[in-house]
């Protein structure tokens, strides 16, 4: 499937507007991030380190800092408006803040078809537009990084609605999220990434969402009883950069991590389905936690329970179309 991508920005210390330093010292690129490294999204980093140093012949640098080392997730926005970090790949519902609330449409629930529908709407206008977007902002979209559908925890199973009543759910900044928690009777709360362990181990929250492959990395397992394969909604990021850094790059240095990117993002993209199914099979066979699959009549009343959801999201993410259109491509009458 072909990705639409643009490039990174380089760092100020590397950086002086000339063709001479480039050709001096490597451009160095700081690629900061929140989850681990044998995540896809963690993979796909270290791939793009790799590339970039080939094609490029050593004249870039990246650095990649995982787990939130270099920054936690509230804080990575301020640091690409700084020029501190050149380089991230925050979840969609990251963009709140800075003015671009549209990227919360894609955390509705139920609204892709399976991996094949995701895929069709990152790759066609839905995806590009909300890319476009980031442009007035100072920053360029890169292309979007899969990590598949949610699953949801707690101590106790979740197979129907009332099943949430009163839990606190933490949950990552998504409005949308907020939403659809609430309708299912459960209290969201707000936490970063980097504090969602210890906050299930002390019980500061009861549950949480995520994919299967950072609940195994991040050992959610160990401190949540039962979790339930919901596939209720999705997760992606967008990788993004500072576009007054990636302006000032020369045209062929661009191309060479073009070609890079694209690459780092076509791999990423391929693992993430098989890095669930794998990290699926190790919680089970791991035993801490209950696995739960919904049945259709279980799955159906989450979809009933969560349906006002999709008229409430207009004004939470300032688009009616984006809704719409979102509904629309997944065949879904609101």
């Amino acid at each position: 499937m072909k990705r639409r991508t643009v490039l990174i920005a380089v760092g100020t210390a590397a950086f002086a507007g000339t063709r001479g330093l480039f050709a001096q010292q490597p451009v160095i690129v700081k690629f900061s991030h929140v989850v681990a490294n044998d995540t896809p999204k963690g993979k796909g980093s270290l791939r793009f380190q790799e590339l970039a140093q080939k094609y490029t012949n050593g004249k870039v640098k990246v650095e990649v800092y995982p787990n939130s080392t270099l920054y936690k997730d509230k804080e990575e926005m301020d640091a690409l408006a700084s020029g501190a970090v050149q380089l991230l790949a925050p979840s969609t519902a990251k963009f709140r803040p800075i003015g671009v609330p549209e990227f919360e449409a894609m955390d509705l629930p139920f609204i892709f078809n399976g991996d094949e529908g995701y895929n069709k709407t990152i790759a066609g206008p839905i995806g590009t537009s909300l890319l476009k977007m980031l442009e007035p902002k100072g920053i360029v979209g890169l292309a979007y990084w899969d990590n598949g559908f949610h699953m949801v925890s707690a101590n106790r199973p979740l197979l129907m609605p009332a099943d949430f009543q009163g839990l606190k759910v933490r949950i990552s900044g998504s409005k949308i999220a907020d939403l659809y928690f609430r309708r299912l009777g459960a209290l969201p709360q707000i936490l970063a990434f980097s504090e969602v362990y210890q906050a299930l181990q002390t019980g500061v929250v009861d549950g949480c969402e995520n994919t299967p492959s950072n609940y195994w990395t991040q050992k959610f397992y160990e401190v949540q009883k039962h979790i339930t394969v919901s596939s209720h909604a999705h997760l992606q990021y967008a990788v993004i950069a500072n576009a007054k850094f990636w302006n000032g790059l020369p045209a062929d240095l661009r191309g060479q991590l073009a070609k890079a990117m694209n690459e780092a993002t076509d791999y990423t993209n391929s693992i993430a389905r098989q890095e669930n199914v794998d990290a699926l099979a190790r919680i089970k066979e791991n035993g801490k936690a209950t696995l739960h699959y919904l049945t259709p009549q279980q799955r159906q009343a989450w979809v009933d329970a969560m349906k006002p959801v999709y008229k409430e999201a207009e004004s939470r993410v300032g688009s009616k179309q984006i809704v719409d259109d979102l509904l629309r491509s997944a065949g879904i009458t609101a």
